[in-house]
């Protein structure tokens, strides 16, 4: 009878901190914020395969198969385009792991806001709100 109650009792544990992590992990995702490591890193036009925005760029590492993916294009898109001076561009981290490695881009889609010199002001990991990346927008322009 002990050995049942020890088992149910880990199970209740078990379930308990999968539970937590899972509404942790579901807070994070898709929020812009300031990295540290981050500082000093900046992209040029010819890395991203397009010019960067006369006021902001937002960069997406997206891949093949990723389903919010489909959806951050369409919200940055959308903000892209209300937003004067700003460019959206898209990368296929598959093709390019030299600057998955370098940006410490870990999952898909990433975001990453850009000044108007190229320099990471923020980040975003999962998919964001638009109203995040018209705040974090502010920082750049």
């Amino acid at each position: 009878m002990q050995q049942v109650m020890t088992g149910l009792v880990v199970c209740v544990l078990v379930l308990a901190a999968a539970s937590a992590y899972g509404v942790l992990q579901r807070r994070r995702s898709g929020r812009v914020r300031v990295r540290g490591r981050d500082d000093g890193k900046r992209l040029e036009a010819a890395e991203l395969g397009a010019e960067l925005g006369e006021r902001a760029t937002l960069v997406q590492f997206s891949s093949a198969f990723c389903a919010p993916c489909r959806a951050t294009r369409r919200v940055l898109g959308e903000v892209a385009g209300m937003v004067p001076g700003v460019t959206h561009v898209e990368i296929d981290a598959e093709a390019h792991l030299d600057l998955v490695r370098r940006l410490d881009i870990l999952k898909t889609p990433t975001v990453l806001v850009l000044d108007a010199d190229g320099r990471v002001v923020r980040r975003a990991t999962g998919q964001p709100r638009k109203a995040d990346v018209i705040a974090a927008l502010g920082e750049a322009v």
